[in-house]
């Protein structure tokens, strides 16, 4: 079970977007994730009649480390630890690690 999966709402805690946040749109590999506005980079891209693309400069989002990310808390106002808990029914949640409060429903 993964700490930070698609749909969370992360913020950067370094790294040049620190303090922005984000959602996670694609997780690359068990060390980087894709979010929304964050890492982007400017490619030159060539054009393509046949599929239709048009050339020029595209803004691309570039995968970034989990480790450079954190889940957002709402009650807390920032970035918290994430910990996992085993409910009585058997379960296996993450919690934030500050209040203890249950991220999965």
């Amino acid at each position: 079970m993964q700490k930070i999966r698609k749909g969370d709402d992360v913020m950067v805690i370094t790294g040049k977007d620190k303090g922005k946040r984000g959602t996670v749109l694609k997780v690359v590999d068990e060390g980087h994730l894709i979010v929304e506005n964050i890492n982007i980079a400017r490619k030159h891209q060539k054009a393509n009649p046949q599929a239709g693309e048009p050339g020029g400069i595209v803004d691309k989002a570039m995968p970034i480390h989990v480790s450079n990310v954190a889940l957002y808390n709402p009650q807390k106002g920032g970035a918290d630890r994430v910990g996992f808990k085993t409910l009585e029914d058997g379960r296996k949640v993450r919690v934030f690690k500050s209040n203890g409060e249950v991220i999965d429903v």
